[in-house]
């Protein structure tokens, strides 16, 4: 397997003493997506992320599991128009239940 160049970023990032804000979007057949971000050169990077697939399975992505057989965190900055701003409590309550 190919050492993933991403982890330092992500982790110094996810490390990194700023604002951490929190969101989530729906997409089609029932999926759901939530992010835990930062900001960085004016753009918005998920250093966590949730996906919930139709079967409702959590599947859950951060600096020490950037990718499995189901997903991987996004390597994109986050398109922050396009998504719902929750709490950090509503994050933390389905990152802990996945």
């Amino acid at each position: 397997m190919v050492p993933d160049l991403r982890l330092p970023l992500v982790r110094q990032l996810a490390e990194a003493d700023v604002p951490h804000r929190f969101w989530h979007t729906a997409g089609p057949g029932g999926r759901v997506w939530l992010f835990e971000s930062v900001e960085g050169d004016g753009d918005h990077w998920a250093i966590r992320q949730i996906e919930v697939d139709a079967e409702r399975v959590a599947h859950r992505y951060w600096w020490e599991r950037l990718q499995d057989e189901h997903g991987f965190l996004t390597d994109q900055p986050l398109e922050i128009w396009e998504l719902t701003e929750i709490t950090r409590a509503a994050f933390e309550a389905v990152w802990d239940a996945a």
